[in-house]
C-alpha cells in the first residue's frame, strides 16, 4: 500500500484539485489553435506544467495535426519541442509546412524501457516547452511521475496512447479521446471542470 501524502504536497503537484474552485476558466493554458477546444478547456488551452493524454484508436488519426498549431507557435518563439521515441520517423517537410522551426525540434531515440525515463527527464529539465511521448505500458504510478515532472519543469507534456487505456484512472490533467465514428474529439477529463458532454469536430 502506498504511503499517505500530505494534502498540501498533492495540491502543489496538481494531482488533486479543489472541487469548489474549478468553475471559472483562467487563461493560463497554451492556446491549442482551435477556438472551439480552447473554449471548453478550464485554462483556455493545453495545460502548462501538466500531462495531457490523447487516447487514440490508431496512429495517424490527426493527433499530430491537433498539436501542430501550439508546437509551431512554441518553436517560432525559439522554444524547444522534444519527441520521445516516436513510433515513426517524422517527415521533416510536413512538420516544416505546418510551421515548425526544425532548429527547435529534437528527437530522442530510446528503447521502450528507456523512453519513459527520457520523457520524465525532458519534462523535469525545464529545457523544453513541450515533450511528446508514446508510452505503451505506463501504469498509474509512472504516469504520475510524468505529471509531477511536467509540473516541476512547467512545460506541456503530451502522451499519445491507445484508447483502450481510457477505462483506467489517470493522473493526467487533461484526457482527450478521438472518436472515429464521427471524426470528433471527446474531452474525457479536464482538471478543474466537468468535461463537456459534446464531442468536438475541430478545424482551423
Amino acid at each position: 500500500m502506498a504511503a499517505a501524502q500530505p494534502l498540501d504536497a498533492l495540491l502543489a503537484a496538481r494531482t488533486v484539485w479543489h472541487a469548489g474552485r474549478g468553475a471559472q476558466a483562467v487563461d493560463t493554458g497554451e492556446p491549442t489553435g482551435f477556438p472551439a477546444l480552447d473554449a471548453v478547456l478550464p485554462e483556455r488551452g493545453w495545460p502548462r506544467g501538466a500531462l495531457t493524454e490523447l487516447l487514440l484508436p490508431a496512429d495517424g488519426v490527426g493527433e499530430l495535426a491537433l498539436l501542430m498549431p501550439a508546437l509551431a507557435r512554441m518553436t517560432a518563439a525559439g522554444e524547444r519541442v522534444v519527441l520521445i521515441a516516436p513510433p515513426y520517423v517524422p517527415y521533416a517537410p510536413a512538420w516544416q509546412a505546418a510551421g515548425i522551426d526544425l532548429a527547435c525540434l529534437d528527437i530522442v531515440e530510446a528503447a521502450p524501457r528507456d523512453a519513459l525515463w527520457a520523457f520524465e527527464q525532458c519534462l523535469r529539465s525545464a529545457a523544453c516547452a513541450a515533450a511528446i511521448g508514446w508510452p505503451q505500458t505506463a501504469d498509474d504510478r509512472l504516469l504520475r511521475r510524468l505529471q509531477v515532472a511536467a509540473d516541476t519543469g512547467g512545460g506541456c507534456a503530451f502522451a499519445l496512447r491507445d484508447r483502450r487505456h481510457a477505462v483506467n484512472a489517470s493522473p493526467a490533467a487533461l484526457r482527450i479521446e478521438y472518436r472515429p465514428d464521427d471524426g470528433a474529439w471527446q474531452v474525457r477529463k479536464c482538471r478543474g471542470a466537468q468535461p463537456p458532454a459534446m464531442a468536438l469536430r475541430l478545424a482551423h
